[in-house]
């Protein structure tokens, strides 16, 4: 590439970045800032975070909402342990990523740094320290490994190396060990043809047959041959949090787990063999265990072990995108196409809620009188544009948002935070969605709590998302702690939260904003979106052209902020099942 600087260190890094990847996210120190000017002067996309949480979490969010490899950059020392939080989510949900920060300089360290290299051997995450002699390298290195092992990568720029001349084109991996074959690929394992024998037996068998399809389907493209496999069997559908929608249609029960909506826990009982394809399984999935039978019988295929999958009666690790279609060959040979199915006896599915045999599933108010949230998220789907992409922080509303919140498919649904239960991840991940998914309607939903401790990137999002809205599901409380601890008879004062009114904090940053305390408050949000389609308010995410999102977007009116006023008397499924446990 031609340019009117010497190759350096930073400018080494750079170009890897702009050759393998296609956005980054990050924050400016005295230690990233040369890597991030060589980005933009060349216009490559880059997002600006206000906190380095929010760099890793938007990058994050980036690739779940189907934008390619994470990319993320942040300073050394403080800027590098604000980013352990995010970090250490993306590392639990496999996330591949590619993290550029700096470290203590090469010559030796000074009183302010730390041993950044022991945090992340502590946390399990592989590094390089790059050099003047292999920056190239293990920049190269550093994307290959993140994306054979599914999970962040860090390189480490001493900080008195950053814009340093190449030695010999950098070309000499710091880490040869860690580019190894037999530690930087993870091959699909071979599956054992017997393991797959019996589950398409036991699939033929069944009566009642379920498949539960997980992360795995969407990576390996395989939802086309579930469908088939469900078919082939006439088995009902679920899916995890994680795969909203992979296989959908009329069989489909939603999502497994605290999310499953009540009506439907009859069938996922009711089921005699439950296949488990791409999933963990693990306890929430499982709905603490009660989502299915006892004496249901449930195979599990699986890419690799998963420290929290629950014991099952059959386990074959293997690539689903290979397994699949061989179960369906094996299950069509093995049964009579023509013999009745579950799905026959049960003629159709019914509506997931019904008002008349759980008419608490529609009150408009709580028993406190503030808003029943599942009411509250069932009108505002109605309202707001199909095409859209969900994303939340973590918290007790959350096990509300995949039962009333529809999204189109299974990269349009984030849930960054899940994966460690943290919570404060919410505004960055509306940042990397909007860069993911830039014409979808971008939808965050967080709580008040999450939501005040994300402040930082508020802004961030009124700058980059062009269309979209922020539900904050206020409260004036941390629900999940509340609910928990009350029935323990603890102290619930520190658990409580002044009510902030989010729609005046909305607009003061340039937003839209409304406050939602009553039905009648519901035209309001109606109007504000109206408005919006009319004025075609948004955001060119580069309208300066400079590659650097939204540099042009300040006031941005594209983003509603709905401060909803909701119930601290209705407990989320997922919640309630915890309560009967204590």
């Amino acid at each position: 590439m031609d340019r009117a600087f010497p190759a350096t260190v930073s400018t080494a890094i750079a170009d890897v970045i702009v050759e393998r990847a296609d956005h980054v996210f990050g924050l400016v120190g005295n230690a990233n800032s040369h890597v991030v000017s060589h980005l933009t002067v060349q216009g490559f996309p880059y997002t600006a975070t206000r906190h380095e949480a929010g760099a890793i979490a938007a990058a994050d969010a980036f690739h779940r909402a189907g934008g390619g490899i994470a990319v993320a950059t942040t300073t050394c020392g403080a800027g590098f342990t604000n980013t352990i939080t995010p970090l250490a989510e993306a590392n639990a949900a496999r996330v591949p990523m590619v993290y550029v920060t700096g470290s203590a300089p090469a010559a030796g360290a000074r009183h302010f740094d730390l041993d950044q290299a022991a945090l992340l051997d502590a946390m399990g995450i592989d590094y390089f320290t790059v050099s003047p002699a292999t920056a190239a390298a293990d920049a190269h290195a550093a994307f290959t490994l993140a994306e054979s092992r599914r999970a962040p990568v860090v390189l480490l720029v001493p900080f008195d190396e950053q814009n340093r001349p190449l030695a010999d084109g950098g070309s000499v991996v710091s880490r040869p060990e860690l580019v190894r074959p037999a530690h930087a690929a993870l091959p699909f394992p071979e599956a054992d043809p017997d393991g797959l024998d019996r589950i398409a037996e036991l699939l033929a068998g069944a009566e009642r047959p379920l498949i539960l399809s997980g992360r795995g389907v969407v990576a390996a493209g395989a939802a086309e041959a579930v469908a088939e496999l469900g078919d082939a069997v006439g088995a009902l559908h679920m899916h995890s949090a994680m795969a909203r929608n992979v296989v959908g249609g009329e069989w489909c029960m939603g999502t497994a787990g605290g999310f499953t909506h009540r009506g439907y826990l009859e069938y996922t009982r009711s089921a005699d063999v439950v296949l488990i394809l791409g999933a963990s399984f693990n306890a929430f999935q499982s709905r603490g265990g009660g989502l299915f039978a006892p004496d249901a019988t449930i195979a599990h295929v699986v890419l690799e072990e998963h420290p929290s999958s629950l014991p099952v009666g059959l386990r074959v690790l293997a690539d689903v995108g290979s397994a699949v279609p061989r179960l369906v060959d094996s299950v069509r040979e093995l049964r009579d196409a023509s013999a009745p199915t579950w799905r026959d006896a049960i003629g159709s599915l019914p509506p997931a809620e019904d008002r008349a045999t759980q008419p608490e599933l529609f009150h408009d108010y709580g028993a406190d009188g503030r808003l029943d949230p599942r009411a509250a998220l069932r009108r505002l789907n109605g309202m707001m544009p199909a095409q859209r992409t969900v994303c939340t922080d973590g918290g007790h509303f959350l096990g509300w948002v995949p039962m009333y919140l529809d999204s189109p498919d299974p990269h349009a649904q984030v849930l960054v935070g899940t994966a460690i239960q943290t919570i404060g991840l919410g505004f960055p991940t509306a940042i990397g969605v909007a860069a993911a998914r830039p014409d979808d309607f971008n939808v965050l939903v967080t709580g008040d709590g999450g939501g005040l401790m994300a402040m930082a990137e508020a802004e961030t999002v009124f700058r980059t998302v062009r269309r979209g809205a922020v539900i904050v599901m206020n409260d004036a409380a941390y629900g999940a702690e509340l609910h928990q601890y009350r029935a323990e008879g603890l102290d619930t004062a520190s658990m409580v939260i002044d009510d902030i009114d989010f729609a005046a904090m909305g607009r003061s940053l340039g937003a839209r904003g409304v406050t939602v305390a009553t039905v009648a408050d519901f035209a309001l949000v109606a109007e504000e979106l109206a408005a919006m389609d009319a004025a075609g308010d948004g955001v060119d995410g580069d309208a300066a052209g400079d590659g650097v999102d939204g540099d042009a977007a300040a006031g941005n009116s594209g983003v509603l902020v709905i401060d909803l006023k909701i119930s601290r008397e209705v407990i989320a499924d997922f919640i309630a099942e915890v309560l009967k446990k204590q």
